[in-house]
């Protein structure tokens, strides 16, 4: 199979359009569609249903989109390995949960990139399940997710622990200190369920008498980011890991507002495969995050 053929796939499986991929990859139509129909003709099923308004996946073409984010991202990774071997480098992938990738290991990346110079580190933003499953199909070498992982043939060892903090911007208009059943008042802005810790502060919310699910939500985003403009703009509160607002806080633009008596934390796990033979390099670095921990983290 031509891993080509399988690439320009994804891509319109992704946008469900070939003239659009055609335009953007610098081809016509026809020779991509050429490509399209040798893939299918290489696995013996039919991928798309082609229609005037764009193109659907069939079941079959559902399946193979499934699968090939991953075979592509392994093709890539074997050329950068291959690339590496005439450096004398060794490349290190590490998968973690979007708040650990964008505000705590930059950090530790950059510690250990002092420490053994000769490596190379590639950190890639996913979220814990997702993490899990690229540690078990050999994409990445480690990984960082939040709280345990689901799957068995993984170790995982604490390097941390974050928790989830309650948030205003520093002009909004709410009380440093509210009773359980004032939140109602305040419309909020959460994170999507994909963030675990999301799941995992719901579930202690239930266990205190509080259905966040019944609350005054606006809407929920995939973006910490956007999430903090809204709050600094006064159009909302919500509930964000503390490492993610902690520079916010100190610079005064957001304030935290304290609610509840328990601590709603949560562990910062690495983890590996079990049956994996670890090469050196990556034995460092997780004997290094094992040995700092959040020491090390930004």
């Amino acid at each position: 199979m031509n891993i080509e053929y399988l690439r320009f796939f994804y891509e319109v499986a992704s946008v469900k359009s070939i003239s659009k991929v055609a335009n953007n990859s610098h081809i016509s139509q026809p020779a991509l569609s050429q490509q399209i129909h040798k893939l299918e003709d290489n696995l013996g099923y039919k991928l798309l249903d082609r229609s005037n308004k764009g193109v659907q996946l069939t079941e079959a073409g559902k399946i193979v989109e499934k699968y090939a984010k991953n075979i592509l991202k392994v093709y890539e990774n074997m050329l950068v390995d291959l690339n590496d071997i005439s450096n004398n480098n060794k490349a290190i992938r590490i998968d973690a949960f979007p708040t650990m990738a964008t505000y705590a290991l930059p950090c530790t990346i950059y510690m250990i990139k002092e420490k053994y110079s000769n490596y190379n580190y590639y950190l890639n933003s996913d979220y814990s399940q997702k993490v899990e499953s690229n540690i078990i199909n050999d994409v990445c070498d480690v990984g960082f997710i939040e709280g345990a992982p689901d799957n068995n043939d993984l170790f995982y060892s604490s390097v941390g622990r974050d928790r989830m903090v309650i948030v205003a911007g520093k002009d909004y208009d709410i009380p440093d200190k509210i009773a359980v059943d004032e939140l109602n008042r305040f419309p909020m802005i959460l994170l999507i369920e994909e963030y675990k810790a999301q799941k995992v502060l719901e579930k202690k919310l239930m266990d205190l008498g509080f259905d966040i699910k019944n609350q005054n939500v606006l809407f929920s985003l995939d973006s910490i980011e956007s999430i903090k403009t809204l709050l600094i703009k006064s159009l909302g509160i919500s509930i964000l890991p503390y490492s993610s607002i902690k520079k916010e806080l100190y610079l005064k633009q957001l304030k935290e507002i304290k609610v509840f008596d328990e601590s709603l934390e949560y562990d910062v796990n690495i983890i590996y495969k079990k049956d994996k033979e670890m090469d050196t390099s990556v034995k460092e670095f997780i004997d290094f995050l094992k040995k700092v921990g959040e020491k090390s983290f930004c």
